[in-house]
């Protein structure tokens, strides 16, 4: 239950931040060090107990790359999500009256399941290699490369996509009126595969010992 609280938190934080560094900004362009920031602490917050995955795709990748068991998993896909709501409806308190100017964006289907599954495989692939690899073991720098890699994407496609790469930041994006309810599933499935991708890309170029 202790893992499963932990990434309620971190998932909460790192929704709660996108939703109020993206709509009626006070920073200007600078939401995604922000998003960025917040999932790196929360990562080097909860990391040594959940494994600080905070996202639905992620959490996919350790599963098929074999560091979270498959009923760990299912219960991370959960708490994830309800994290991801819970986010969104206290961005909804807390923004009031800015929330009447949220409007939906245009999502390019190509474009964006492109752009999605692209950095949420980078995003999967450092995971892995950062946080779950023997050769990283016991590094001091996993929390600063997952969180910055975040940020890299979100400068970099946010612009096609709405830079999520990430499952349960889609559900809260979603809630919040940022995406439309019928494109979830461009964000579902580029994020999904890409988390799938990047755990068989991982066994592939990692020795059977990194694999173990």
């Amino acid at each position: 239950m202790k893992k499963y609280i932990v990434e309620f938190i971190g998932t909460f934080f790192l929704v709660f931040t996108v939703g109020m560094t993206v709509i009626a900004p006070g920073a200007g362009n600078l939401a995604p060090i922000a998003i960025g920031c917040s999932l790196m602490i929360m990562v080097f917050a909860g990391g040594h107990i959940s494994g600080g995955h905070y996202n639905p795709a992620v959490t996919l990748a350790a599963m098929l790359r074999g560091a979270c068991p498959a009923k760990d998993a299912v219960a991370y896909w959960v708490s994830q999500v309800i994290a991801a709501i819970v986010a969104s409806l206290a961005v909804r308190y807390l923004k009031g009256d800015a929330m009447a100017a949220v409007s939906a964006m245009t999502l390019a289907v190509g474009p964006s399941l492109l752009a999605e599954f692209l950095f949420t495989f980078a995003l999967c692939y450092v995971v892995l290699n950062v946080a779950t690899a023997r050769g990283t073991s016991g590094n001091s720098f996993y929390g600063l490369a997952i969180g910055f890699t975040v940020v890299v994407g979100a400068f970099a496609v946010g612009g096609v996509s709405g830079g999520a790469f990430n499952p349960a930041v889609a559900v809260g994006i979603s809630s919040l009126g940022l995406a439309a309810w019928p494109n979830i599933w461009i964000y579902l499935v580029g994020e999904l595969a890409a988390g799938a991708a990047a755990a068989a890309v991982f066994k592939a170029v990692n020795p059977p010992d990194e694999e173990a």
